[in-house]
C-alpha cells in the first residue's frame, strides 16, 4: 500500500472528527527530529529519525486498537502500525535526501517503532546508509514534494551529530516559502495538486535544507 493510500485510510477517522475541516493541501503535518550518525573512524552511516505526527492522524491511527481506552498504547501494541507506516514511507524513499554531492542510498530500515504521548503519535526509524561515507560536507532535506505532508522541521535541535568528529558544525539555510505561502496552499484547490496542476510540486518552496560541515 502506497503512502498516501494508507494516509488516506487514516484521515478518513481524522476528517469525521474535524468537522467541516476543507480537504485541501497539506493533509498531515510532521514535527522532525533526526540524528546524524558517525562510526568510529569519523564516516557517517545513517539517520535516526523521530517524526511526531498531528493530533489528528494520532486520533485516526489509534482508532480501534484497543476500544475506548484512554490509557497510554504501549510500543507493543503500535507495532504493527509502525511496520505498516515504515513499509509505506519506502515508496516515497522515506522523504529523506541524504547528499554529499550525489543522494546517498539507504539500507533497510531499523529499529522503528512508535511512541504515543499527549494525543500525538512519534515514529522512530533508522536509515542506514547502504556504504558509510567519510565527508566534510553533508546536505540533508526532508520534504514531500507534492506536500501531502508537510514537514516542519523541531524549533531546537532539529538535527543532532551522534558520534560526530571534533569541531563538526550544523547550519540551517531558509526555506522559500513562508507562513504566508502555505495559508495560500492550504486555500488552492485540490485538482491543482494532480499531475500537470500549478502545484503539483510546490512541497519544494518549504525545504529546509540542514548542512553539516567539518574540518
Amino acid at each position: 500500500m502506497g503512502m498516501r493510500a494508507l494516509l488516506g485510510l487514516l484521515l478518513a477517522a481524522a476528517m469525521t472528527l474535524a468537522a467541516g475541516a476543507a480537504q485541501a493541501h497539506p493533509h498531515v503535518w510532521i514535527t522532525a527530529t533526526s540524528e546524524l550518525l558517525y562510526a568510529a573512524d569519523g564516516s557517517v552511516t545513517g539517520l535516526r529519525h523521530a517524526w511526531t505526527f498531528d493530533d489528528a492522524f494520532s486520533a485516526s491511527a489509534v482508532q480501534g486498537l484497543r476500544g475506548a481506552s484512554t490509557a497510554a498504547y504501549t510500543r507493543e501494541e503500535l507495532a504493527p502500525l509502525a511496520q505498516t507506516q515504515v513499509e509505506a514511507l519506502k515508496d516515497n524513499t522515506y522523504f529523506t535526501f541524504l547528499r554529499v554531492g550525489e543522494r546517498l542510498p539507504f539500507a533497510e530500515p531499523v529499529d522503528y517503532f512508535f511512541d504515543y504521548k499527549d494525543g500525538h503519535l512519534t515514529l522512530h526509524f533508522t536509515l542506514p546508509l547502504k556504504t558509510p561515507v567519510k565527508a566534510k560536507y553533508v546536505r540533508l532535506t526532508i520534504f514531500d514534494r507534492s506536500f501531502f505532508i508537510d514537514f516542519r522541521l523541531a524549533k531546537e535541535h532539529p538535527l543532532k551529530l551522534i558520534g560526530a568528529p571534533t569541531g563538526c558544525e550544523v547550519w540551517l539555510r531558509r526555506s522559500v516559502g513562508n507562513d504566508r505561502d502555505r495559508k495560500l496552499v492550504q486555500d488552492a484547490s485540490e485538482d491543482t495538486f494532480k499531475e500537470g496542476g500549478a502545484n503539483v510540486a510546490v512541497g519544494l518552496l518549504f525545504i529546509v535544507p540542514i548542512e553539516v560541515e567539518c574540518p
